[in-house]
């Protein structure tokens, strides 16, 4: 991070740099930490540069210019939904900031931060990755200007966007610049070429990297959805499509240029997962810190298990970045990390260390895979051959019979885990999906009784059928009787323990007399929910795209809760105090001087 550890390392330039919006946390779920030091074990020279000074470029510069190109990313979440609520308050605190301070990033971090690479360095390569960049890489609609925007890179000013998990993708840049080749056409990237061809042309007549050889999808052009804004929902169902076939290029005229983007980078291997974790890090903040980082608190004794999720939700932008494909590690590696936890972090007075987590976007989908992916080979540019699979999700309506997720495994790991000496207990953070545990009763027994610590997370998201559908959700069938099992078996344990639900209002479709069927819902049952999350439009997403539409999937007109008194009304349906101030006479609603609700 800085010239004189530079010199402490005999480092006299930098290959790589890499600008960052969270802090400085040397901890694998830190992702472009993890591409750091991926991009160092491959023998590359790389500088980190977390949360610059957005007025000035000298926090940019500090370490000189680097050799290659500099990597920019927003950080763990999109910095407009790391700055303000759902219904667009300015946020108070910031978890990957020092002293949990809000506003250390800046609104739309990877524009601002292309701007200051390019006065730091002009003509340097500049590659945008991460979540911000990945979900934001076609057009999309944004939620805190209600307005459908361009593809990140046309704003951006950027060279190329590096989509999903970018292991890959970005080894492949630094390979390829450092040899002085052409970096178009790397799997898991989009770049923008000039057209020849107009907008309304059914295929662009420009030809990158000889995908005319290959299949190709042809999107919306961003004139046409602003036209027709049904037409997001052909966008993000061809953009899902792309991302799970594997073998397409993708082109979107967007004005006079083209938005190109390779086929996917293949997801890691076992081993390739196992190597990446094994990386040297320290898991703590970075020493020239003087607060704590209230998320190096809370991932210090977490463990990734596996990435990827098959759920397909439709509100949920993993399918989007890192795929419905799952990359496992090993239990070895897992078990190993759990012992060097336990080595470095053992409780006080001879307690063993609890672990938090060993987990993924779903806890329960560790080593799972898709059958028909047995079928697919690797081709020598980094992809593999398509999928057959047509479904939107591996788990809607009801879980795939090719998708194959053995419960009776992941229990093992968590018991392997348990075992090792100094670990004190296991649980398991992440949440579970409920209807693959309830095909093994065995594995949900051991859910219950062994590892969960009081509150199992568990996401119904709602009750009303119509609204589980437009989220790609199973029957609230599947939740309560998951939810019969685990409290009878709780108690068979001895133990007292609680269903924490998952909860959403104002979701796209979502009426007033559905959020009254769930409030009656949790009335049968003498819950009174303490945390509900309304909807938020984030980029990228088929439910934002029915946001912006007004439309569910099939292009069916639906109601949309739109406005904030709109949102707001039904998110009261379940929390009726949220938004008022507590006086003397009672509860009032939130004035002027209090802030609006």
């Amino acid at each position: 991070m800085s010239r004189e550890e530079m010199d402490a390392l005999g480092w006299d330039a930098l290959d790589v740099l890499l600008i960052n919006g969270d802090a400085y946390v040397d901890h694998p779920s830190f992702g472009a930490v993890l591409l750091g030091r991926w991009l160092t074990a491959h023998g590359f020279r790389v500088g980190l540069v977390a949360q610059p000074r957005w007025d000035t470029p000298d926090d940019i510069a500090r370490m000189g210019r680097p050799r290659l190109f500099a990597g920019v990313s927003a950080g763990a979440v999109d910095s407009l939904l790391a700055h303000y609520t759902a219904f667009r308050k300015k946020r108070h605190d910031d978890a990957y900031t020092p002293g949990g301070r809000a506003g250390a990033r800046p609104n739309r971090a990877c524009i601002v931060y292309t701007n200051l690479v390019r006065r730091a360095f002009p003509g340097l390569p500049v590659a945008l990755g991460g979540i911000e960049a990945s979900t934001r890489r076609v057009s999309h609609y944004d939620f805190w200007t209600d307005s459908l925007r361009r593809p990140l890179l046309l704003d951006a000013k950027a060279d190329i966007l590096i989509y999903g998990m970018g292991e890959r993708a970005i080894l492949e840049l630094a390979r390829r610049l450092d040899k002085g080749e052409d970096w178009r056409g790397i799997p898991g990237t989009a770049w923008l070429d000039k057209s020849d061809a107009a907008e309304a042309s059914p295929r662009p007549r420009f030809v990158p990297c000889g995908w005319d050889k290959r299949p190709c999808m042809t999107l919306p052009s961003h004139a046409e959805i602003l036209a027709e804004p049904k037409k997001l929902l052909t966008l993000t169902r061809d953009v899902e499509r792309h991302v799970h076939r594997r073998d397409a290029w993708a082109v979107q005229p967007v004005e006079d240029r083209l938005l190109v983007m390779a086929p996917p980078a293949a997801i890691l291997t076992t081993e390739e997962m196992d190597a990446l974790y094994a990386l040297p890090f320290r898991r703590t903040a970075h020493p020239s810190y003087t607060e704590p980082v209230p998320a190096e608190e809370m991932l210090r004794t977490s463990i990734t298990a596996h990435r990827g999720c098959g759920g397909g939700c439709s509100f949920c932008s993993l399918a989007l970045h890192q795929g419905r494909r799952l990359s496992s590690r090993s239990q070895a590696s897992i078990v190993e990390e759990a012992a060097r936890l336990a080595a470095e972090l053992r409780g006080r007075r001879g307690r063993g260390l609890a672990i938090s987590d060993v987990g993924g976007p779903t806890a329960n989908m560790w080593n799972g895979r898709c059958a028909l992916d047995e079928k697919a080979a690797r081709q020598p540019d980094g992809t593999e051959s398509a999928s057959s699979c047509g479904r939107t999700s591996c788990c809607y309506p009801s879980v795939c019979r090719h998708f194959e997720t053995p419960q009776a495994p992941y229990v093992a790991l968590l018991r392997a885990v348990a075992a090792v000496p100094g670990v004190g207990h296991v649980r398991v953070a992440s949440g579970v999906r409920a209807d693959m545990a309830l095909r093994e009763p065995e594995a949900l027994a051991a859910y219950a009784e062994e590892f969960t610590g009081g509150q199992l997370k568990l996401a119904p998201e709602h009750c009303a059928p119509g609204v589980l559908a437009a989220m790609r959700k199973p029957p609230l069938e599947v939740f309560e009787r998951f939810l019969g099992h685990f409290m009878r078996l709780s108690r068979f344990a001895g133990r007292e323990q609680y269903v924490v639900p998952y909860l959403m209002s104002a979701f796209p479709g979502c009426t007033d007399d559905d959020m009254r069927q769930l409030a009656r819902w949790l009335g049968a049952r003498h819950w009174a929910p303490q945390q509900t999350q309304c909807f938020i439009p984030t980029p990228g997403t088929m439910a934002t795209a029915m946001f912006y539409s007004g439309c569910n999937e099939k292009g069916e007109p639906v109601y949309v809760a739109r406005s904030d008194a709109e949102r707001l009304r039904q998110h009261r349906i379940l929390m009726p105090d949220f938004g008022r101030v507590p006086h003397k006479g009672g509860v009032r609603p939130a004035g002027r001087k209090h802030g609006k609700p």
